[in-house]
């Protein structure tokens, strides 16, 4: 996992990797469908990820990724936490198991409050690989990673590992951190997955961040031809309906079928492709997350 401590060094912002965002919440669906998905609907809590100054190190560290196994439903799994020199934050030899080898960058022996999060990435590598979900490229795989841990309840730790002020220049993890929040926003759509994050957040910049991201997720629950869209993009559909044709940058697009036109969108919950007939107020049911949508087609 990457890290980024320098101070003074640049630290990406927006939502560059959204499309790849996007496709691993619909691949996490695909595998593990909606009841699997609804299985880690309590996130990681904020006491588990705790580590006192005065905790033993690796018995702490030890503690914490046992936790993190669990919360990612890996009770099978054994994590072997070490640490040493290294430019990477932490890496994980990924094998058969039962067990599991973590190293952790040096300097989480006294970083001891980002520890969990440094943990939480590779642990979730760990569930991806059994899982076997992943992408062909490394970069994707990185971000599904990201995205995994963050969907699934432990990746707020990698947001709240965020801070760019005076003094501390850090983001962990390869999202940026709207992004991350956007993906936090994206899980609290689920029920069960509405936890007040406002009140975990230990870093005024990763709330900051989720409040970006949290904004263009609800933006999302408001684009046509979902009933909740404004008057101009009611206005925009309306038009691209009668020529037949979305205007490009248009989430949605028109196909021609037997049975009549028909528009096609992402589910604002798991992304999934949707394809309703044109024929005005409908309601529809995601198959595949199982949401129920207002639409006017």
């Amino acid at each position: 996992m990457t890290q980024n401590g320098r101070r003074g060094s640049p630290i990406e912002h927006g939502f560059p990797h959204l499309d790849t965002v996007r496709a691993a919440i619909t691949a996490l669906f695909r595998r593990l469908s909606y009841e699997g998905i609804r299985a880690y609907d309590t996130s990681f809590a904020p006491a588990d990820a705790a580590f006192a100054a005065d905790d033993d190190l690796h018995l702490g560290a030890h503690r914490v990724a046992s936790a993190i196994v669990r919360a990612l439903r890996l009770p099978d799994a054994r994590m072997v936490v070490c640490f040493r020199a290294m430019e990477q934050a932490a890496t994980v030899e990924l094998a058969a198991g039962p067990e599991y080898f973590i190293e952790v960058n040096d300097r989480f022996r006294t970083h001891r409050r980002d520890l969990a999060a440094a943990l939480a990435h590779e642990v979730t590598h760990v569930l991806l690989h059994r899982l076997d979900l992943h992408f062909p490229a490394t970069a994707d795989n990185e971000i599904l990673t990201d995205t995994a841990a963050a969907y699934l309840g432990a990746g707020w730790l990698l947001l709240d590992a965020y801070r760019e002020d005076e003094l501390t220049h850090q983001k962990l993890g390869y999202l940026t951190p709207e992004e991350f929040g956007y993906v936090l926003a994206r899980r609290a759509l689920l029920p069960g997955g509405g936890e007040d994050l406002s009140t975990w957040f230990t870093s005024p910049q990763a709330y900051e961040a989720y409040v970006r991201g949290r904004a263009l997720a609800g933006r999302e629950l408001r684009r046509a031809p979902l009933v909740a869209a404004d008057r101009a993009q009611r206005r925009r559909y309306a038009r691209d309906r009668r020529a037949g044709a979305a205007a490009p940058g248009a989430s949605y697009g028109f196909e021609e079928h037997p049975a009549g036109t028909r528009v096609s969108f992402p589910c604002p919950v798991c992304g999934q492709r949707l394809r309703l007939p044109v024929r005005g107020p409908v309601r529809a049911r995601c198959g595949l997350c199982r949401t129920v949508l207002d639409c006017d087609t």
